[in-house]
């Protein structure tokens, strides 16, 4: 295995723009070592399609919302079930960190990276805001800057080494603390048929499963029962705070929650040709339906948190359309768990 690693880490290393940071990361540093997997297939199999509504975890002073596991789920999740050994770090000491990462770009891998997007030069102004679960892949050094495959990005890049430490070391939650992760040991032959399997079982349960009222299509329901009261509880200015984080969540961070409906669909259309399942084709096609109805609940919201019509609908109306995703959400994934793969 590490024979075959150490053959392969010495090929350019190819950048392909995706979606979704995390899922894409895994897609470009596993084919440089041979290990041919879309993004789409790379996200289901790490079970990355989630919801979570966290009123008591801040983030940039409002609730949190997320539409996906947490960060470094995915990856770690593909790599024990595709038999990929990794080698994965943090530190305390910022000089350590950037000292470790130049000793492993040395040795010719590419290395994944967890930063906060605020600190890289290399984003639209508008972008750069205090999210510190941004992946990149750093593939090796001009003199003293980075070269940097960003996967949401077109081309590749550069990056100075103040920068990137500051990307690397951001403070906040969740702080990065210089993370970094590589493969070492890649499989020469892999079969995708379990994975996909044990994916699908643990998206279920994620979406269906989790007790707690903040999780999966039960927390669709919690979110919805609050946002329909924002105006009155915290006031319109803060309610549109509110609304608007809930939006850049779905649209802007990675894919978002419709983009992320759309993704598993499509690993499902994938999943449906390796396991001849055809009742996976369906489900895709209803799932991207599904990502249609999130598009709609984003549009409208964002015309709320913008005032731009006397015709806006209102919280109330905001709060129906979310119980019709997961009304229709939780439809798919019942019958996504009794589908016998």
């Amino acid at each position: 295995m590490d024979e075959v690693l150490e053959v392969m880490s010495d090929t350019q290393f190819h950048h392909a723009q995706t979606a979704h940071c995390e899922s894409g990361v895994i897609s470009n540093i596993f084919r440089h070592y041979g290990l041919e997997i879309s993004e789409p297939m790379a996200f289901g199999i790490g079970a990355g399609i989630f919801f979570g509504h966290l009123p008591f975890v801040k983030v940039n002073g409002v609730p949190g919302t997320t539409y996906r596991v947490v960060p470094g789920a995915i990856f770690k999740r593909v790599s024990k079930r595709l038999g990929v050994k990794i080698a994965s770090q943090t530190f305390s000491n910022p000089q350590k960190g950037m000292e470790a990462l130049d000793r492993v770009l040395e040795q010719g891998r590419p290395v994944g990276l967890l930063s906060s997007v605020y600190y890289l030069p290399y984003f639209p102004p508008a972008y750069r805001f205090h999210f510190n679960a941004h992946n990149l892949v750093a593939y090796g050094k001009d003199e003293d800057n980075y070269l940097i495959s960003d996967p949401i990005m077109e081309q590749v890049t550069e990056i100075d080494p103040k920068s990137l430490a500051e990307a690397r070391f951001a403070k906040g939650f969740p702080a990065p603390k210089g993370k970094m992760y590589y493969p070492v040991e890649v499989p020469k032959e892999i079969s995708f048929e379990q994975p996909i399997r044990d994916g699908i079982k643990q998206a279920c349960s994620d979406m269906l499963n989790i007790p707690l009222p903040m999780f999966g299509v039960k927390g669709m329901r919690f979110l919805a029962k609050r946002l329909k009261y924002y105006p009155e509880k915290v006031g319109d200015r803060k309610a549109v705070l509110y609304l608007g984080n809930i939006i850049r969540m779905q649209e802007e961070i990675g894919t978002g929650g419709a983009g992320f409906r759309f993704m598993y669909a499509a690993f499902l259309q994938e999943a449906a040709g390796i396991l001849r399942r055809e009742e996976l084709s369906e489900l895709s096609a209803e799932l991207t339906r599904i990502g249609d109805t999130w598009r709609t609940f984003a549009f409208n919201a964002g015309r709320v948190c913008k005032s731009r019509s006397a015709n806006n609908v209102s919280y109330g109306e905001l709060s129906e359309m979310l119980m019709q995703c997961a009304a229709e959400e939780e439809v798919l994934f019942r019958k996504l768990s009794k589908v016998k793969l």
